[in-house]
């Protein structure tokens, strides 16, 4: 058993509070596709779980099915590689499903920035801590069988770590540890713990981490950007800077590399270069 398919129907229906009918429903409505089990059950991933949790919300706050299908589908689309949808609050706006994922808010359908927009921190209702305190102990449950089996690579614990990030933080940095010493060039391994041990506050082990990523894969914006984060907020405002701008190298249409440069280049007395990037962050948004 691996957390790609870890709970069965009746698991989830408990950990949701819905029946087994109703959580058959979801999946017959095309929220989800789980994978299948022995004699063909229904095996649920903790991502897969949190897609229900959050059509169950949407649809109770009156997001007609159709929408919440596409929107969630869009969404899934939209997020860089290695963000689980877990990592990521959405809500119903005056109708509309809208996401956020730290400073970026868009309507998933449309891709569509809205702004102004409200606080979302409001809307706890399809928050995923609660769900992810429940769902721990079988992560834990995971972790010590996956130890045991022999058939495991890096590929295999990557995935396992990626499942636990919402669910069991301690145990997603042991599985991306694990993947990496099968594998030292997993690039999405040091980007996932990198992005981990950021989040914790160890700056140095997380740098080293991101920056083997972005040695492993020169083109990856996400691990490009993620390093200006970290060393802007290490106090490295040069470093940040180079940073961002090799992330935009990689991927011009960064709005948030941008929107970061603009507030170095400010803090640095160059005006004229940080309003250039805040009116090409605002251009992007604005698309």
């Amino acid at each position: 058993m691996t957390l790609r398919a870890a709970y069965s129907t009746h698991q989830v229906a408990a950990l949701l509070g819905l029946s087994e009918r109703q959580v058959r429903s979801f999946v017959s409505a095309g929220f989800l596709t789980p994978a299948r089990g022995a004699r063909g059950a229904f095996r649920y991933t903790f991502q897969d779980l949190v897609i229900l949790r959050t059509a169950k919300g949407l649809c109770a706050a009156g997001i007609p099915p159709h929408r919440v299908r596409s929107s969630l589908a869009r969404l899934r689309e939209q997020l860089p590689r290695g963000r689980p949808l877990a990592a990521v609050r959405v809500t119903a706006e005056g109708g509309q499903v809208v996401a956020r994922d730290g400073r970026e808010v868009w309507e998933p359908q449309t891709g569509q920035r809205p702004l102004p927009y409200r606080d979302l921190e409001q809307f706890a209702g399809f928050a995923v801590a609660e769900l992810a305190e429940r769902a721990a102990p079988l992560g834990r449950e995971a972790v010590a069988e996956a130890a045991e089996r022999r058939d495991f690579d890096a590929e295999d614990w990557y995935e396992l770590g990626y499942e636990l990030e919402a669910s069991a933080v301690g145990d997603a940095l042991t599985a991306y540890r694990r993947a990496l010493d099968l594998d030292p060039t997993h690039a999405d391994a040091h980007l996932n713990l990198g992005r981990l041990l950021h989040e914790e506050g160890d700056l140095a082990a997380a740098e080293s981490h991101y920056r083997q990523a972005a040695a492993v894969r020169p083109g990856d914006a996400t691990a490009l950007f993620n390093l200006g984060v970290l060393l802007q907020d290490a106090g490295e405002p040069q470093g940040a800077v180079v940073a961002y701008h090799r992330a935009l190298d990689a991927d011009p249409a960064l709005a948030d590399a941008h929107f970061n440069l603009a507030g170095l280049h400010s803090q640095l007395g160059d005006r004229a270069t940080a309003l250039r990037h805040l009116k090409s962050y605002k251009a992007l948004i604005e698309r």
